[in-house]
Protein backbone atom coordinates (compact mmCIF):
# COMPACT_ATOMS: atom_id res chain seq x y z
CA UNK A 1 0.00 0.00 0.00
CA UNK A 2 2.84 2.61 0.94
CA UNK A 3 4.36 1.95 -2.28
CA UNK A 4 0.69 2.36 -4.44
CA UNK A 5 0.68 5.92 -2.32
CA UNK A 6 4.15 6.97 -3.56
CA UNK A 7 3.79 6.14 -7.00
CA UNK A 8 0.52 7.64 -6.89
CA UNK A 9 2.03 10.62 -5.70
CA UNK A 10 5.06 10.45 -8.45
CA UNK A 11 2.72 10.35 -10.79
CA UNK A 12 0.19 13.63 -9.68
CA UNK A 13 3.89 15.47 -8.75
CA UNK A 14 5.03 14.70 -12.26
CA UNK A 15 1.65 15.68 -13.67
CA UNK A 16 1.68 18.83 -11.69
CA UNK A 17 5.25 19.69 -13.21
CA UNK A 18 3.81 19.53 -16.72
CA UNK A 19 1.36 21.77 -15.96
CA UNK A 20 3.56 24.10 -14.64
CA UNK A 21 5.80 24.15 -17.73
CA UNK A 22 3.24 24.52 -19.81
CA UNK A 23 1.40 27.67 -17.37
CA UNK A 24 5.37 29.06 -17.74
CA UNK A 25 4.82 29.27 -21.43
CA UNK A 26 1.56 30.77 -21.37
CA UNK A 27 2.61 34.13 -19.33
CA UNK A 28 4.79 35.66 -22.27
CA UNK A 29 2.74 38.22 -23.90
CA UNK A 30 2.24 36.61 -27.38
CA UNK A 31 1.79 33.08 -28.08
CA UNK A 32 5.42 30.84 -28.25
CA UNK A 33 3.82 27.27 -29.62
CA UNK A 34 5.79 28.08 -32.74
CA UNK A 35 8.98 28.78 -30.85
CA UNK A 36 8.72 25.51 -29.01
CA UNK A 37 8.00 23.37 -32.10
CA UNK A 38 10.84 24.84 -34.15
CA UNK A 39 13.10 24.77 -31.15
CA UNK A 40 12.56 20.60 -31.08
CA UNK A 41 15.51 19.99 -33.84
CA UNK A 42 17.25 23.21 -35.05
CA UNK A 43 19.74 22.74 -37.47
CA UNK A 44 23.30 23.17 -36.16
CA UNK A 45 24.49 26.98 -37.38
CA UNK A 46 27.92 28.56 -36.80
CA UNK A 47 28.38 32.03 -35.43
CA UNK A 48 28.10 34.67 -38.98
CA UNK A 49 25.25 32.26 -41.00
CA UNK A 50 22.39 34.17 -41.80
CA UNK A 51 19.29 33.06 -40.28
CA UNK A 52 15.90 32.43 -42.24
CA UNK A 53 12.45 34.12 -40.82
CA UNK A 54 10.16 32.02 -40.39
CA UNK A 55 12.74 28.57 -39.15
CA UNK A 56 14.83 28.41 -36.14
CA UNK A 57 18.89 27.64 -35.32
CA UNK A 58 20.10 26.19 -32.61
CA UNK A 59 23.63 28.92 -33.26
CA UNK A 60 26.86 27.95 -31.85
CA UNK A 61 28.54 31.38 -30.08
CA UNK A 62 31.91 32.29 -29.74
CA UNK A 63 33.53 34.19 -26.56
CA UNK A 64 32.17 37.62 -26.87
CA UNK A 65 35.77 39.06 -27.76
CA UNK A 66 35.38 37.28 -30.68
CA UNK A 67 32.50 37.31 -31.73
CA UNK A 68 33.32 40.20 -34.28
CA UNK A 69 30.21 42.87 -33.30
CA UNK A 70 29.44 45.91 -36.10
CA UNK A 71 28.22 48.02 -33.20
CA UNK A 72 29.27 47.72 -29.49
CA UNK A 73 26.25 45.49 -28.48
CA UNK A 74 23.57 48.23 -26.17
CA UNK A 75 24.27 46.28 -22.96
CA UNK A 76 28.35 45.53 -22.24
CA UNK A 77 28.66 42.06 -22.20
CA UNK A 78 30.38 40.41 -18.96
CA UNK A 79 33.81 38.92 -19.29
CA UNK A 80 33.50 35.18 -19.61
CA UNK A 81 30.31 35.34 -21.67
CA UNK A 82 29.31 34.17 -25.49
CA UNK A 83 28.44 35.98 -28.46
CA UNK A 84 27.00 35.86 -32.03
CA UNK A 85 26.77 37.64 -35.50
CA UNK A 86 24.18 36.56 -38.40
CA UNK A 87 22.49 38.17 -40.73
CA UNK A 88 18.45 37.99 -41.99
CA UNK A 89 16.66 39.21 -44.89
CA UNK A 90 14.13 41.33 -42.82
CA UNK A 91 10.31 40.46 -44.83
CA UNK A 92 8.65 42.73 -46.73
CA UNK A 93 6.56 44.01 -43.97
CA UNK A 94 9.46 44.84 -41.57
CA UNK A 95 8.37 43.21 -38.52
CA UNK A 96 10.14 40.15 -36.90
CA UNK A 97 10.46 38.46 -33.87
CA UNK A 98 13.40 37.00 -32.10
CA UNK A 99 13.05 34.31 -29.66
CA UNK A 100 15.94 32.99 -27.46
CA UNK A 101 16.27 29.82 -25.71
CA UNK A 102 18.26 31.24 -23.10
CA UNK A 103 19.92 34.39 -21.51
CA UNK A 104 21.44 36.77 -24.32
CA UNK A 105 21.45 40.60 -25.49
CA UNK A 106 19.74 40.96 -28.93
CA UNK A 107 20.79 43.95 -30.90
CA UNK A 108 19.39 44.12 -34.71
CA UNK A 109 21.22 46.43 -36.66
CA UNK A 110 20.09 48.55 -39.84
CA UNK A 111 21.76 50.87 -42.15
CA UNK A 112 24.54 50.81 -39.54
CA UNK A 113 22.11 52.34 -37.05
CA UNK A 114 21.18 50.16 -33.96
CA UNK A 115 17.51 49.48 -33.88
CA UNK A 116 15.29 49.79 -30.74
CA UNK A 117 12.69 46.60 -30.38
CA UNK A 118 9.32 46.97 -30.81
CA UNK A 119 8.21 44.70 -27.85
CA UNK A 120 10.19 42.23 -25.48
CA UNK A 121 8.14 39.26 -23.43
CA UNK A 122 10.28 37.22 -21.18
CA UNK A 123 9.23 34.53 -18.78
CA UNK A 124 12.04 32.29 -16.74
CA UNK A 125 9.50 29.80 -15.88
CA UNK A 126 8.98 28.31 -19.58
CA UNK A 127 11.60 25.33 -20.13
CA UNK A 128 12.98 25.79 -24.20
CA UNK A 129 12.46 29.46 -24.55
CA UNK A 130 13.34 32.74 -22.04
CA UNK A 131 12.69 35.60 -24.46
CA UNK A 132 10.85 37.06 -27.39
CA UNK A 133 11.84 40.41 -28.95
CA UNK A 134 9.91 42.22 -31.63
CA UNK A 135 11.31 44.75 -34.11
CA UNK A 136 10.04 46.94 -36.96
CA UNK A 137 12.95 47.14 -39.35
CA UNK A 138 12.92 48.59 -43.02
CA UNK A 139 12.62 45.41 -45.22
CA UNK A 140 16.09 44.06 -46.61
CA UNK A 141 19.61 43.24 -45.10
CA UNK A 142 19.87 43.08 -41.55
CA UNK A 143 22.00 41.79 -39.07
CA UNK A 144 21.28 40.69 -35.66
CA UNK A 145 24.03 40.45 -32.64
CA UNK A 146 24.06 38.10 -29.57
CA UNK A 147 25.71 39.01 -26.38
CA UNK A 148 26.28 38.01 -23.17
CA UNK A 149 24.97 34.51 -23.15
CA UNK A 150 26.16 32.21 -20.14
CA UNK A 151 26.69 29.19 -22.92
CA UNK A 152 28.27 28.37 -25.97
CA UNK A 153 24.84 27.45 -27.69
CA UNK A 154 21.99 28.91 -28.00
CA UNK A 155 18.59 28.51 -30.26
CA UNK A 156 17.29 31.40 -31.83
CA UNK A 157 13.71 31.38 -34.06
CA UNK A 158 13.34 34.16 -36.28
CA UNK A 159 9.40 34.80 -37.14
CA UNK A 160 7.14 37.04 -38.27
CA UNK A 161 4.82 38.29 -35.02
CA UNK A 162 1.37 36.70 -35.16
Amino acid sequence: MKRLVVSLFALLAGTSFAMAEDAGCEAFKWPVTREQALFAAPPATPSGAPLAVGAAADLGLVPVEKAGFTLPPERAPAQGTFGAVASVEVPPDGAIQISLSGEAWVDVIQDGHAIKSAGYSGVKTCPAIRKSVRFKLTPGPATVQFSGAKKAELKVAVLTPE
